[in-house]
């Protein structure tokens, strides 16, 4: 069995709130005609996305999940850690692949590093 993550990063639950509200507003239209009831899968995968969505610290390696699947990151890959123009963190892995890491932002990205056991300003590595 899997240890529990030492941080979890999820999208911000308006998200999930928008979601509610879009599902509410496409139920009339949906039931309407059946034609229009895969309207409904809309609002309900945008919640699977946003409850699931994000990424988990732990000690060894980052995971990062999607919708459907995730990635698991050793920190011993990870060769930096960079913000985008949006202040989105994206990780930059030994091999040249680039991995953005849902929910990490700028100012969550100290809590991240103190979470995986990691110093500011060095490269990541295995404890």
């Amino acid at each position: 069995m899997r240890q529990k993550p030492l941080l979890r990063l999820r999208k911000s639950g308006a998200l999930l709130v928008a979601a509610v509200i879009a599902f509410v507003g496409a139920a009339p239209i949906a039931g309407t005609r059946w034609a229009f009831t895969p309207l409904l899968l809309i609002p309900v995968a945008v919640f699977v996305w946003a409850w699931r969505a994000g990424t988990d610290v732990y000690p060894d390696e980052l995971r990062v999940k999607a919708l459907l699947g995730s990635t698991s990151v050793p920190w011993s890959r990870i060769t930096e850690l960079a913000p985008d123009p949006n202040g989105q963190i994206s990780a930059l892995l030994d091999n040249g692949n680039v991995i953005r890491l849902t929910g990490v932002t700028r100012d969550n990205l100290p809590r991240v590093l103190a979470a995986g056991q990691q110093e500011m300003g060095e490269t990541p590595t295995n404890p």
